[in-house]
């Protein structure tokens, strides 16, 4: 494990943070911390107490209905009008920070339920492709309908993404990472003959992720009043064709340039950082970074063994019952097939208990492991500000530099020159006065979005665990009824 700080511990919060009950969702706030714009940060948090709430209460991202009820809220974005619809948002962070606050109130009472069903196959070869139906239920007032049920490709959902990322990334706003395209996975649903792929594993663990997806883009204060999330949930036509979202586009190559430019510039260059509070939680990301991915590895694993050992229980069973059918023995060949039922009904249990394993806990840590992805190019997204700002900085030295030697020379011809060096001066002051308060607002919605998600990472996850838990008990309880109903059985034989 790396050195340094260690990540916050998952039972564990800040109750100073500015966060939601979900990743972007609201959360309960000082009102008193927001006016004065001041941001703690601190290890004196309150401890999450497994016993405090009953689990009801704590729903996950991915189990359906969003709730926005809580009474201190944090401010929220003022939901667009009819007129305003279309508008694209603007890249002024201190008019949207304005925004949020005569927002809070009404979006107390929003509630938005998404659900991704019913995948259906649609077309032959490797031009078919799977579409889902999105169903939404909400009361919020920027939705013509409060029931809403739209047909969306995968390629929809990226280009909504996309969309989202263009917007607000540059803002230092965490867009919830959609689920990852896999080729392989595509062209065996491409090449089967069956239109109904209910059935497939892969669809059913891409519409669960693209469902989460959805609801995490829901629980965001700005992000569920974009018009185009509103489009993509309520429009009933078809979307347009989001032709840069296949992985062997032009533009899926020009992204993968992009990405290792930025990964270039990331070596190249290093910001002198002169805040503590983004240096701390820089490294805390870093090293949450690494256990994630290997508390991930470890529960595929474990997914994987409980699968074995369900298909060797299976397997078990079937030789059970098959020397009970040869046995001669009346009581001993009872037993035998009493035997097989039992480890039918325990190989059923070992499978469930693998998909509860992968769904509340793999699933949830290969989630926020794109969400830290997600949050470090929040951080190098402020890194870029930065170089920006301090680039026109340099470029205001020079042309001061510039006019003081022409105002030396003190040339009478040389007039217009220094008429046109004073515009210069002043256009880079300019520029610089610009870049520095773009700067303090990306730093400002940066740390209003990263005490969201360390939050809502603690109410994420012990709302699994208690699942989890719950789930294993009552796998154990079934284990147990079983093998007492067997024991008679084994000890009648004589």
């Amino acid at each position: 494990m790396s050195a340094g700080a260690e990540p916050p511990p998952l039972s564990s919060g800040d109750t100073n943070s500015k966060d939601d009950d979900d990743i972007f969702a609201s959360a309960v706030e000082h009102q008193d911390n927001m006016k004065e714009g001041a941001i703690e940060d601190g290890d004196d948090g309150e401890e999450v107490n497994l016993d405090d709430d009953p689990p009801s209460r704590v729903p996950l991202l991915g189990q359906g209905k969003l709730e926005f009820q809580e009474e201190d809220e944090e401010p929220r974005p003022e939901p667009p009008t009819a007129t305003s619809a279309n508008t694209p948002f603007s890249p002024d962070v201190a008019t949207t920070k304005d925004k949020e606050k005569s927002g809070g109130q009404q979006a107390a009472d929003e509630f938005f339920e998404i659900n991704v069903r019913e995948p259906q196959k649609v077309g032959e070869g490797m031009g078919a492709f799977v579409s889902y139906r999105v169903v939404t239920r909400t009361n919020a007032p920027y939705f013509r309908k409060q029931n809403l049920s739209v047909s969306r490709r995968f390629s929809d959902f990226l280009g909504l993404h996309d969309k989202l990322v263009e917007k607000h990334l540059h803002l230092g706003r965490i867009v919830p990472p959609a689920p990852e395209k896999s080729v392989l996975g595509m062209t065996k649903i491409k090449m089967s003959k069956d239109e109904m792929v209910t059935s497939e594993d892969f669809v059913e663990r891409r519409r669960a992720a693209l469902e989460r997806f959805l609801q995490r883009t829901a629980a965001h204060p700005s992000l569920r009043v974009d018009p185009d999330f509103r489009e993509f949930l309520e429009l009933e036509a078809e979307l347009p064709r989001a032709s840069n979202t296949a992985a062997l586009s032009g533009a899926g190559v020009f992204r993968l340039i992009s990405r290792v430019g930025d990964s270039v510039s990331k070596i190249t260059y290093k910001m002198d950082e002169s805040d503590p509070w983004f240096e701390e939680k820089q490294q805390q990301i870093d090293n949450l970074d690494v256990q994630l991915k290997r508390l991930h590895g470890s529960l595929e694993y474990m997914v994987v063994q409980r699968k074995e050992l369900s298909a060797s229980t299976g397997a078990f069973a079937k030789s059970a019952a098959m020397l009970g059918n040869c046995e001669e023995h009346t009581g001993l060949s009872r037993a035998l097939s009493k035997l097989a039922e039992v480890e039918e009904r325990v190989e059923q249990l070992h499978a469930r208990q693998a998909n509860q394993d992968f769904y509340t806990l793999a699933e949830l840590l290969k989630d926020y492991l794109a969400l830290v992805g997600t949050i470090k190019e929040v951080f190098h997204q402020r890194v870029k500000v930065y170089q920006t700002w301090q680039h026109a900085q340099q470029s205001l030295t020079k042309k001061r530099e510039s006019k003081a030697r022409l105002e030396l020379a003190g040339n009478s011809g040389k007039g217009d020159r220094l008429n046109q060096a004073r515009e210069e001066v002043l256009e880079w002051e300019s520029k610089v006065e610009r870049g520095q308060e773009e700067f303090e607002n990306v730093s400002r919605v940066v740390r209003i979005e990263v005490e969201r998600f360390e939050h809502t990472r603690v109410v994420d996850f012990r709302a699994a665990v208690i699942k989890y838990l719950e789930s294993l008990l009552d796998t154990q309880q079934q284990l147990i009824k079983y093998w007492e109903s067997f024991l008679p059985e084994a000890k009648a034989v004589a």
